[in-house]
């Protein structure tokens, strides 16, 4: 047979080259593993103080663990579980001695695209009593990324709201079209999903309000501050038979009747996963076939 004549030979050419730079583009999106760097360090990081009350905990610290409470020097928390609007949630109550008790980390312990590992992996990896899965910042080139204390993104997604922890632990929002991530000299934590779903002790969404990749109820992932060094966690099943998963109202409601001040709203579905005492308490449906754990970009935790 004889080869083809030569404008058809370009246009096969050109034909293969297209394929090859378009799953090259998907390839570099969605698969391959892309490790940056921070833009700047802002905000004096808590690690040194998280290690160093590490390695001055003496055999004589008092820790008592059962399914559903954790108590140390520094650290109490307890959980329940509760049935709300026909879906199984998770309350868990937390007070630190101090704000060097929360921390996020990376999978892998690396910033960038495509670098993934389950809540439960990176939750053991850095001995966190109770961990939840954050803003999932890999899934998306735009928003806020800051972890303890390190600016690793200044550009804004639209009008995201987002998630600020500053060094004393306290929340607030902030909105990233009107607001530079450089600005917020005291931030320590900086997390970009959202809405917001309270702030001043109000819910702030609407029957409405919808993230806009879900479903009206999901399984649903979010943290609230109900005072100084006092947290609350929300994680909510769905998407199963035994749990319709819950709107973004219903879930504000619940931080507004626990006495959240502020509270937050972070990457939900398939990721929601709320690790406690060495093991996921709840059902995740974010691996093959909606069951086990989905990987993420980073974790939320206390230790």
């Amino acid at each position: 047979m004889r080869w083809l004549k030569k404008p058809y030979r370009w246009a096969c050419l050109f034909s293969l080259m297209l394929v090859a730079s378009s799953s090259w583009i998907l390839l570099k999106a969605f698969v391959l593993p892309d490790r940056q760097v921070a833009v700047a360090t802002v905000a004096e990081s808590t690690m040194s103080t998280s290690n160093s009350t590490e390695e001055s905990t003496s055999s004589s610290e008092t820790i008592v663990a059962t399914d559903t409470s954790y108590t140390s020097d520094g650290l109490t928390i307890q959980l329940i579980e509760k049935r709300v609007d026909d879906t199984t949630v998770y309350i868990a109550d937390i007070q630190t001695a101090d704000s060097s008790h929360l921390q996020t980390a990376f999978a892998e312990n690396t910033y960038g695209r495509n670098i993934k590992e389950t809540t439960s992996e990176m939750a053991a990896q850095n001995n966190a009593v109770l961990a939840i899965n954050g803003d999932y910042y890999g899934f998306r080139s735009t928003g806020f990324v800051m972890r303890n204390g390190t600016l690793y993104r200044d550009t804004a997604n639209g009008d995201t709201q987002a998630l600020v922890i500053d060094k004393e632990g306290n929340f607030s929002i902030v909105d990233e079209s009107t607001t530079s991530a450089a600005s917020l000299t005291d931030a320590q934590q900086i997390l970009s999903f959202g809405p917001a779903l309270v702030e001043e002790s109000q819910v702030v969404v609407s029957p409405s309000t919808e993230v806009s990749q879900s479903m009206t109820s999901n399984p649903r992932t979010a943290i609230g501050q109900i005072g100084e060094n006092h947290y609350v966690i929300i994680v909510s099943e769905g998407r199963t038979s035994d749990s319709e998963g819950l709107t973004l109202y219903q879930l504000a409601e619940q931080f507004e009747s626990l006495g959240a001040t502020t509270a937050y709203n972070l990457d939900g579905g398939g990721s929601s996963t709320l690790y406690f005492n060495g093991k996921v308490v709840n059902q995740t449906v974010g691996g093959s076939n909606n069951s086990d754990e989905r990987s993420v970009s980073d974790i939320l935790y206390f230790k």
